[in-house]
């Protein structure tokens, strides 16, 4: 399994692309998720639109960006435990974890570092100013009713953060007759699920209210060092509502709680461990369409994350808060945004206790018409520690035949050091801004339901801050430097295809992230990622598969403890039993594989779950 794909690198990527062209089956979206990939030329069926890309909303057709899209459907199918679970599935993207759900959790978008990764919640702004990044074991999957995915740096629309791209969640909204839901679900390890919630629209308000109990017994996640079983609960609620005042006037506010309490093996024998992480986000904004042709979006929100453990005493707390200003003027083919936003934030981690914040102007245009599509982007932020940092992206798309499209996009990027990275014990007041370049370009074909693309990207990115060996903080046990650069280079293929009553999907990646220093891979990233993906119809039941494999990793920037490769099955079922009622059955790790994404970590091993759901129908 380690030398799985050999006959395709990264490193040569006309010899990739070659590879993907001869036939390679891969998919921005496997069928068992239903989800919608956009870097393509979309067919003229697909409605649907996207605000992740430009925080405008626009057609699917009109995105050059390399965006997926998960809808409530297919979330729900999926059976994932929590946003990360979900998300490692789709393309691009790669999961590490120090044990069960409720541990600490790191996303790696195109090889990335978890904290490259912007990440919002009803456009509010969810990160943590410890070590930096979302804190994805924190983030429920219960309240969530559609996931956008921009892979890509996307600073010149989000300013700091988004070096390798953007992940914005959605919570219910109402909308028709009021409608109720309640879900009951029981698998093994001592799971349960518990949820209700009910949405809808009574003449200019509408709403949704919803809340979920998810726990667990868990599994040894440290095999033979400290041995129990490392559980978890989580509780999480959303509520959304909004005033359509009149046909040009709409405000709405959203708010989401999780609550994870989970058991996790530290490094004292013996020691139940317990990490509690809070998560609280709450926003509210003001739509305004003053003409034809212009509109205005006035949001202001709040996000507060805490992080503590027992009986080990630790706690850190942030409070990030945003006001955004966004304008666009709509003219024909053409969308022009202007925004202005403040963002603050704020860490409490004794001894620290410090805030910093940012002002930025933001400008972009888009033209969509016939066969050229242009998407042009600069940002100025402007940190009340840093100065002023310019960021700006292009990108252009050429649809050269029925059904074909290349395009190409250029960027930059940046991202501030967080508090701690620079306050703490093992900090210093002197670190820069991590900075990047991205370069890439696609080409894509879609037909009826079928659909290819393959993408290659190169990001630099220099300043890199990295934990090393003691240095100017003094302390004993290491720093954080400007000492690194990364070359994050890479290829993704996906497509999807109908064969017969069969959807065959999948995705390839063939990447390699590596420290441009030293030359060696960066931890715990593969440079060959494989899924696939097969759903059909069975009566009244639809049946599916998926099969997720790994190259080797390496658990250490030195590149000394290998991670082998791996492969894991996983299976579902579900079907609507009676008129409001339906059933979800999986099955994942079919062959009960032992397997490791954190050194002395385990995995879980062949695990079910079957959920029952009402939803009455109109």
């Amino acid at each position: 399994m380690n030398q799985m794909f050999a006959p395709c690198r990264p490193a040569a990527l006309p010899l990739a692309i070659s590879c993907a062209l001869s036939g390679t089956l891969a998919a921005q979206a496997q069928p068992l998720l239903e989800s919608t990939t956009v870097a393509q030329l979309a067919a003229p069926a697909l409605a649907e639109t996207v605000v992740t890309a430009t925080r405008a909303a626009q057609p699917l057709a009109d995105v050059l960006a390399d965006v997926t899209v998960l809808g409530d459907e297919q979330i729900r199918r999926s059976g994932a435990v929590n946003i990360a679970d979900l998300l490692a599935r789709q393309p691009g993207l790669e999961l590490s974890r120090n044990g069960g759900p409720g541990t600490t959790t790191s996303l790696f978008m195109r090889g990335a570092d978890n904290r490259f990764t912007a990440v919002y919640i009803d456009g509010i702004r969810v990160d943590t100013q410890s070590t930096g990044g979302a804190p994805w074991e924190g983030i429920a999957l219960g309240q969530v009713e559609r996931i956008e995915i921009v892979r890509g740096p996307a600073a010149a629309v989000y300013g700091s953060d988004a070096i390798a791209g953007v992940v914005q969640i959605f919570t219910r909204k109402g909308d028709g007759p009021f409608a109720p839901y309640a879900g009951v679900g029981l698998g093994s390890q001592g799971t349960k699920k518990l949820e209700a919630g009910f949405s809808g629209k009574s003449g200019a308000v509408d709403y949704a209210l919803g809340a979920a109990r998810d726990l667990s017994h868990g599994f040894d996640s440290r095999p033979g060092t400290n041995p129990d079983r490392d559980g978890w609960r989580n509780s999480s609620a959303s509520g959304r509502v909004g005033l359509q005042i009149n046909g040009a006037h709409r405000v709405e506010a959203s708010g989401t709680h999780s609550d994870m309490r989970a058991q996790y093996d530290g490094f004292t024998p013996g020691l139940n461990d317990v990490g509690h992480n809070r998560l609280a986000t709450l926003g509210a904004a003001w739509n305004a369409q003053w003409t034809k042709h212009y509109s205005t979006r006035l949001s202001v929100s709040e996000s507060r994350q805490r992080y503590e453990t027992t009986p080990s005493p630790y706690r850190t707390e942030t409070t990030l808060r945003n006001v955004l200003l966004q304008n666009e003027w709509r003219q024909g083919p053409h969308l022009v945004t202007a925004a202005l936003e403040r963002r603050g934030d704020q860490l409490v981690n004794q001894p620290i206790d410090r805030s910093r914040h940012q002002d930025a102007i933001a400008l972009g245009y888009g033209h969509a018409h016939g066969a050229h599509t242009v998407q042009l982007n600069v940002r100025h932020d402007r940190d009340s520690e840093f100065g002023g940092h310019a960021n700006g992206s292009a990108a252009y798309g050429y649809a050269f035949a029925p059904g074909w499209r290349v395009t190409a996009a250029a960027g930059t990027a940046f991202r501030v050091p967080t508090l701690y990275q620079r306050f703490s014990q093992y900090g210093q007041p002197a670190l820069q801004p991590e900075k990047s370049r991205n370069v890439e370009i696609g080409l894509h074909w879609s037909q009826g339901a079928s659909r290819f693309g393959v993408t290659a990207y190169r990001n630099q990115v220099r300043n890199l801050i990295t934990f090393g060996a003691a240095g100017p903080c003094g302390d004993a046990f290491g720093c954080y430097d400007n000492t690194g650069r990364a070359l994050l280079q890479g290829v993704t293929l996906a497509g999807a295809h109908r064969l017969g009553g069969v959807n065959l999907s999948g995705s390839l990646d063939l990447q390699n992230p590596k420290d441009d220093v030293t030359g060696k891979v960066l931890a715990r990233r593969a440079k060959r990622i494989l899924k696939l993906a097969a759903d059909t119809r069975v009566g009244d039941w639809t049946l599916g598969a998926e099969w997720q494999a790994s190259s080797r990793r390496w658990d250490n920037a030195a590149n000394t403890n290998v991670l082998a490769g791996y492969g894991v099955v996983n299976l579902y079922a579900s079907a609507t039993i009676a008129r409001d009622w339906s059933v979800l059955a999986r099955i994942d790790n079919v062959g009960d594989r032992d397997y490791r994404i954190a050194r002395g970590y385990a995995t879980a091993g062949r695990t079910f779950f079957v959920g029952l759901r009402w939803s009455p129908r109109p």
